[in-house]
């Protein structure tokens, strides 16, 4: 592999051969920076990450910042509608699920779960046979904000009241931004709640400096949070 990191090498080598990618699956992670686009959210070393991917499964390592969805072919970000994203994204689930990584899969797009008084509609919710919990996502199209976090927090708790199996983990809650906004994570009830994330996705195809630049803020975001 005309790979230099040697940690970086070892896990596409791991993940081709367990997960069965194709010669173009692989070439696209390497070429989108997968493996360092998983450690971005992690404040651990790779062979720590590893090691815990391979004994007690770390949720952190199943969460990417930011994903890359070019195959949603949006030439620029404010020329689409979150209907469009999530359209697009189940016409093209092979591809998304492959961008999720391990051990999901597919439920329903606008999940219905309803109270006693009242019905509530989940963008997209999977399962993950891995971590053995449900993991939902909200699209949305801008900027973060703490109404965001509240819904998905909301649809988190009642899918543990309400869906959540006798032995499971706690549902994991995924919003997916095209911008996010430190401060509202950082004072927000995200920054206490480890099933909830918030993490950016990018509608084309960056350049390698882009993704570097995007891991870079990631991770400086991430220390941020912990200070």
């Amino acid at each position: 592999m005309r790979i230099d990191d040697s940690k970086a090498r070892l896990y596409y080598l791991k993940e081709a051969a367990e997960q069965q990618w194709s010669v173009r699956a692989l070439e696209r992670n390497i070429n989108t920076l997968y493996y360092q686009r998983l450690l971005s959210t992690q404040n651990t070393t790779p062979e720590i990450a590893l090691a815990k991917d391979s004994q007690t499964p770390d949720i952190r390592y199943f969460i990417k910042d930011p994903y890359v969805f070019e195959f949603l072919n949006i030439p620029e970000p404010n020329s689409f509608s979150e209907q469009k994203v999530e359209t697009t994204l189940i016409e093209n689930l092979q591809k998304f699920l492959m961008e999720l990584g391990k051990g999901f899969s597919f439920v329903g797009r606008q999940y219905r779960i309803s109270t006693e008084t009242e019905h509530f509609y989940v963008d997209l919710v999977f399962y993950n046979y891995i971590l053995k919990c449900f993991v939902l996502f909200d699209l949305k199209i801008g900027k973060l904000t703490h109404q965001d976090i509240g819904q998905m927090d909301m649809y988190r708790r009642l899918f543990d009241d309400l869906k959540k199996p006798e032995g499971d983990l706690p549902t994991i809650g995924i919003i997916l931004c095209t911008e996010k906004s430190e401060t509202v994570v950082k004072y927000s009830i995200m920054n206490d709640t480890p099933q909830l994330f918030a993490t950016k996705y990018m509608p084309y195809l960056p350049t390698e400096q882009e993704l570097i630049d995007e891991i870079e803020n990631e991770k400086l975001r991430f220390n941020l949070l912990k200070d």
